[in-house]
């Protein structure tokens, strides 16, 4: 039986290449397309193109104004100050329900984490809550709070609270059981197992949360504005909206509208993105 010989061992001297670059240059146009930021601008000029032309095809003023009278209109409610002013209103009353809504989100799926009366009150609760709408709840509000911030704030946090509290809970259920018998073997209990330990891990399922919550509490902040504007003369960004849509000023209407949709926009991109980026990204928890 012949066996294969064994074959010499030897060594290859590669040559320099002195003259050949290490990296090779993009081009610029390509360098550029790997710009989100520019991507997203180049998506929005086209709609305004789009928009311009439908507008100028209609040639109805009343019920569709172009682009350029309503970037003409918001243009003059920003240097007035009255689009500033609004937006102010709306997000004070926004933040304070917003904020309130992620501590009692947190403060009810820490204890659902930590006791079976726990998951058994919240899986009740979002079960009886979570598919009401949150504007169903503001003729109770106006009769529990009356005419001002508190019924919006109510609203807030039902729009906030449920979907937070379930994907904060669905994120610490997919906690593996490994990280957490080593967060008890480093002694910790309780509150300081789920912020050292399912709160880290659970990241990417809160983030999800905030963001669907700050969604629903935007809409739903919009929605309540315009019935107390109706109500009672005051209000936000929602009753500017709704002041406007009754004296047929409609570019501004649009301009209102535009400026939901540049703060939805901006929180996205500058709060979000950036809290991903520093976190659930840094640490390899998402692509």
């Amino acid at each position: 039986m012949s066996t294969t010989p064994a074959r010499q061992e030897y060594e290859v001297q590669l040559q320099p290449l002195p003259g050949v670059p290490l990296e090779r240059q993009l081009p610029v146009l390509q360098r550029l397309w790997q710009l989100g930021w520019l991507r997203k601008g180049l998506i929005l000029a086209l709609l305004a193109i789009v928009w311009e032309a439908v507008a100028r095809y209609t040639d109805n003023d009343l019920l569709l104004p172009s682009f350029v009278q309503t970037a003409a209109a918001f243009g003059e409610g920003m240097l007035s100050g009255e689009l500033p002013a609004k937006v102010g209103v709306s997000l004070v009353v926004l933040l304070k329900g917003y904020v309130l809504g992620i501590v009692l989100a947190f403060g009810l799926t820490s204890l659902a984490v930590s006791t079976q009366f726990g998951r058994d009150l919240l899986g009740t609760l979002t079960s009886m809550f979570n598919p009401l709408p949150a504007i169903a709840l503001l003729p109770l509000a106006l009769l529990w709070f009356g005419l001002g911030d508190n019924s919006l704030i109510f609203v807030l946090v039902h729009s906030v609270l449920w979907a937070l509290a379930l994907n904060t809970y669905q994120g610490f259920q997919g906690v593996s059981e490994t990280l957490r018998m080593a967060g008890r073997n480093y002694g910790l209990r309780g509150l300081r197992l789920v912020l050292y330990v399912l709160v880290p891990a659970a990241l990417p399922s809160i983030l999800s949360g905030l963001k669907i919550g700050w969604a629903f509490a935007w809409r739903t902040l919009i929605a309540a504005e315009l019935v107390f504007g109706a109500s009672s003369g005051k209000g936000g960004l929602g009753w500017y909206i709704f002041q406007n849509r009754n004296e047929l000023y409609t570019d501004k209407v649009f301009a209102g509208l535009a400026v939901v949709i540049l703060i939805g926009l901006l929180v996205e991109g500058l709060v979000f993105n950036t809290l991903e980026r520093l976190t659930v990204k840094r640490w390899g928890m998402q692509r």
